[in-house]
């Protein structure tokens, strides 16, 4: 299994629309950006999709799984 981490920053757009940030990656790196808009409708969602997924790492169920 290959675990990736998630970064999250908070930053403001530039005039120009542009949107500059240091990352904690070698030059020549390839990443994936996500871009949303934070809004107040979304807080629920976003702080959702934020929490631990410790619960899905569960090695009776996995193996239950990993045999269906």
């Amino acid at each position: 299994m290959n675990l990736q981490s998630a970064y999250k920053y908070s930053i403001k757009v530039e005039k120009d629309g542009r949107v500059s940030l240091s990352v904690p990656f070698p030059a020549g790196s390839n990443v994936t950006v996500f871009v949303i808009e934070e809004s107040d409708d979304f807080k629920d969602l976003l702080a959702a999709s934020e929490t631990s997924l410790d619960f899905w790492d569960n090695g009776f169920d996995d193996e239950d799984w990993n045999d269906a």
